[in-house]
């Protein structure tokens, strides 16, 4: 009789997920895959794994592309024999993602072992993440960024806060449990507002010291304790240009790993234009100014070394696609063409 009913189970559980959209199977999949620790060990031996050195993500360069490649774990087993490592290396993997037909999608870091090996093995380099979102395939970026914060995260919480005891992660990676206080910790992102103001026919742009010569952005600023989206719109804008927001609106949002793993939540603000003024924060900001429509359309056709110009100088570029500032500029120069 149980037979018959797990029979009758599994026929219905089939109907259900047939009935479900792709998108639906692939979110409960995951869910199980960081829920069920030997579900998860099971998905290691048929997934595909993305590689890190210290941080820095494997690409190949092949002509002028840069390609993140999916190393299945026959590759794996082979790079790990080569420095005469176990197979339980894979364990330390964090799980991304997966396809649309449930291939699973790993992150693993190869920090401690020699970095020169591995390259030469597969015939790439590890690159700077800041450098590396900026040439792969746009599609690639945000794996690259997320799998980067997930592992950054797990670097940075081996210990509990509250015993100082070694936390254990479970084997997806989603979590982090210290057994001596019972506490779980999940991975946690900044909220960051970045903000395009705007007096009506100009927009306003920044640089800080630390930025590219020549690249200006929208401003930005991380959220305080107890204020909302709106609240830290204007108080941003007041603290680094001395200006009052007097009306916002929400464009966008986007994960970035910069300076650690952030929810940039875009917006577009506008001031008078008979108070806009700039009174820079120095301590804050390098630069500080209003552009008109013009100027950001020549710039958002300018690459960083199309900007250098012949006595030294730079002229203003933006950030490129990947970067939801540059979203917000392109949107405001719709709003001022339309």
């Amino acid at each position: 009789m149980a037979a018959i009913y797990q029979a009758a189970y599994r026929r219905a559980s089939s109907l259900i997920c047939r009935l479900h959209s792709t998108y639906v199977r692939k979110m409960r999949y995951l869910n199980e895959l960081k829920e069920d620790d030997s579900l998860c060990r099971q998905a290691q031996t048929s997934g595909t794994f993305y590689l890190f050195h210290n941080l820095s993500p494997f690409l190949q360069q092949v002509g002028k592309k840069y390609l993140v490649p999916q190393l299945s774990v026959a590759e794996m087993k082979r790079i790990l024999d080569k420095f005469k490592e176990t197979e339980q290396w894979i364990e330390k993997s964090v799980l991304i993602g997966c396809s649309d037909e449930h291939v699973p999608h790993f992150a693993l870091d190869l920090g401690t072992l020699e970095k020169s090996v591995i390259e030469s093995e597969l015939k790439g380099s590890f690159t700077d993440l800041r450098k590396a979102l900026f040439v792969v395939d746009g599609k690639d970026s945000p794996v690259l960024a997320s799998a980067q914060a997930l592992l950054r995260w797990h670097d940075s919480h081996q210990y509990c806060s509250k015993t100082g005891q070694p936390t254990q992660k479970n084997l997806a990676g989603s979590k982090r449990v210290c057994h001596a206080s019972g506490i779980t910790y999940y991975p946690q992102m900044s909220p960051v507002v970045i903000t395009l103001v705007s007096d009506g026919s100009r927009c306003l742009l920044a640089r800080q010291p630390s930025f590219p010569q020549g690249m200006y952005t929208a401003l930005s600023g991380f959220c305080d304790v107890g204020e909302n989206v709106e609240e830290t719109v204007r108080r941003e804008v007041a603290e680094e240009v001395g200006l009052e927001v007097e009306s916002l609106w929400y464009s966008a949002s986007q994960h970035w790993p910069f300076p650690s793993s952030c929810l940039m939540i875009a917006c577009h603000a506008r001031v008078r234009a008979q108070q806009a003024e700039i009174s820079m924060n120095s301590l804050e900001l390098e630069e500080a100014r209003w552009f008109g429509l013009e100027e950001i359309m020549e710039g958002l056709k300018r690459e960083p070394r199309s900007a250098k110009q012949d006595d030294g100088s730079f002229l203003p570029w933006f950030p490129p696609k990947q970067a939801i500032a540059h979203q917000l500029i392109c949107e405001w120069v719709k709003q001022q063409t339309s």
